[in-house]
């Protein structure tokens, strides 16, 4: 069992969101225990514990220990793979006379000129944009680190980004969902595209190097979703474990020749003189609890995502669709 486990990967948090198999778990957490004992301190069935007890098995937080033969049929203990789960912190500096603004959340250039306006008005709070991934970002604004999260997770039941994972991350807690840009997300390739890439399919049948995104970014998500799509196994995909943490790592990665592909943003492509094969459309939006959405503190934020000229330096980043920009949703 490990000491401590860092939970990063979107389906363990989605089997975490339930609060009944929480439960379970913190009670696995103490010990190895049965369905039927577990059944007995929940009040249910242990064929209703087994349903949980399978989900929490396959997100790699539950496993079985040991079986006993007993009286006809086979026990078995189940415990928790670590003593404690955990996301990392940040030491963030103090506030001062003019406030903290915390953006955290995945890479993204509208959310950095964003900040950097942000940071011209001389009368707004110091801003700091910490680059984490859509998933971490989230995890730490529910950690209480952080102001806004910026993400881009699509949920395929849904046909929807980010709100699904917003809900579950959140339960029960009122936020407030802004949207910043519409964005493209597509093939990163040497300029020319020698290969005549147009889907990640391509690149795994031509036997391209892919470079990888970080586990919980929104755009390994879609990635995975790509490639299952396309049912391909990425066991096959040459590359598919070489990680780095932004769009403009993975553009750098294929410009000096380290990897044929990435999927990624146009600018970053643009910036490194590389082709780009756009494949999906993706929404970029804010999240935030509602206390911090009617508090002062994110006014000049507001006020700057309802700007035209604001909208209209996004639209020049490229790849960048300003529709909906300044949109807000409350999710209950």
């Amino acid at each position: 069992m490990e000491e401590i486990s860092h939970i990063g990967a979107i389906d363990t948090v989605r089997v975490l969101s339930n609060e009944e198999r929480l439960r379970l778990l913190r009670l696995l957490m103490r010990g190895p225990a049965t369905l039927t004992q577990l059944g007995v301190v929940v009040g249910h069935h242990p064929a209703w514990v087994r349903h949980h007890i399978l989900s929490l098995e396959q997100a790699g937080l539950v496993e079985l220990v040991e079986t006993r033969p007993t009286k006809g049929y086979v026990e078995k203990f189940y415990c928790a793979t670590a003593r404690a789960y955990a996301v990392d912190f940040m030491v963030l500096p103090d506030e001062g006379e003019r406030g903290l603004l915390v953006l955290l959340g995945s890479d993204d250039l509208a959310l950095d000129l964003l900040a950097s306006r942000l940071r011209e008005d001389a009368a707004g709070p110091d801003v700091i944009t910490m680059a984490m991934g859509s998933l971490e970002g989230l995890i730490a604004l529910r950690h209480g680190i952080g102001h806004v999260a910026g993400c881009h997770l699509f949920d395929a039941e849904s046909g929807d980004f980010n709100r699904s994972y917003a809900r579950a991350l959140f339960p029960g807690r009122a936020l407030m969902l802004i949207t910043l840009a519409h964005r493209q997300q597509g093939l990163i390739v040497p300029a020319g595209n020698p290969r005549g890439l147009r889907g990640l399919a391509d690149a795994v049948s031509a036997g391209a190097r892919l470079v990888n995104r970080n586990r919980g970014s929104g755009t390994r998500v879609w990635v995975d979703r790509l490639l299952a799509g396309g049912k391909i196994d990425p066991v096959r995909v040459a590359g598919y474990e070489d990680e780095v943490m932004t769009h403009d790592a993975a553009a750098r990665a294929v410009a000096d020749g380290a990897a044929d592909v990435a999927l990624g943003i146009l600018p970053a492509a643009t910036a490194q003189g590389l082709d780009f094969v756009p494949l999906v459309e993706e929404r970029y939006d804010l999240v935030t609890p509602r206390e911090h959405y009617e508090g002062g503190l994110l006014a000049p934020l507001l006020v700057l995502l309802n700007d035209e000229a604001f909208k209209r330096e996004i639209d020049d980043l490229g790849g960048y669709v300003t529709r909906e920009t300044g949109a807000v949703t409350a999710l209950a």
